[in-house]
């Protein structure tokens, strides 16, 4: 009723892994995909930072650039300009950064790097304070 197949499968893995098509390792995937996260969590920090300048979000800024520098091999991320546009909701910011810091802090986790994993965790409580100041200040 069918009919064999007579030549070879171009999705056939018999012959082994490519050397010509590059392959990433877990770690180096883990890392692209850290450095992504952190670099987002800058970007919105930055975004934070024209709305309201903090001495704890300059500081933020400088370490995320260091961490997704080092994940990067080097290169600096790319930053927008510190503009006169202001963000309406600065709240709206802070669940985005926490969002992000959330998703650092689990693939930070999973690759086992202690400190982008610690500074996601601080970013995590920064901007959960942030949004929260009315129950801080009444502890």
């Amino acid at each position: 009723m069918y009919e064999p197949i007579r030549t070879k499968s171009v999705h056939s893995t018999v012959d082994g892994p490519n050397p010509d098509f590059p392959h990433r390792s877990r770690e180096e995937e883990l890392d692209i995909q850290l450095a992504g996260h952190l670099a987002a969590l800058l970007a919105v920090t930055d975004e934070l930072r024209a709305a309201q300048a903090s001495a704890d979000l300059d500081t933020a800024a400088e370490r995320l650039t260091e961490q997704v520098s080092r994940l990067r091999g080097g290169r600096t991320p790319v930053r927008a300009p510190m503009s006169g546009r202001r963000e309406k909701n600065a709240a709206a910011l802070h669940r985005r950064a926490h969002a992000l810091a959330g998703r650092a802090l689990v693939v930070a986790a999973s690759r086992a790097d202690t400190a982008a994993a610690i500074l996601a965790a601080e970013r995590m409580d920064a901007h959960t304070a942030a949004l929260e100041p009315r129950e801080l200040a009444s502890r």
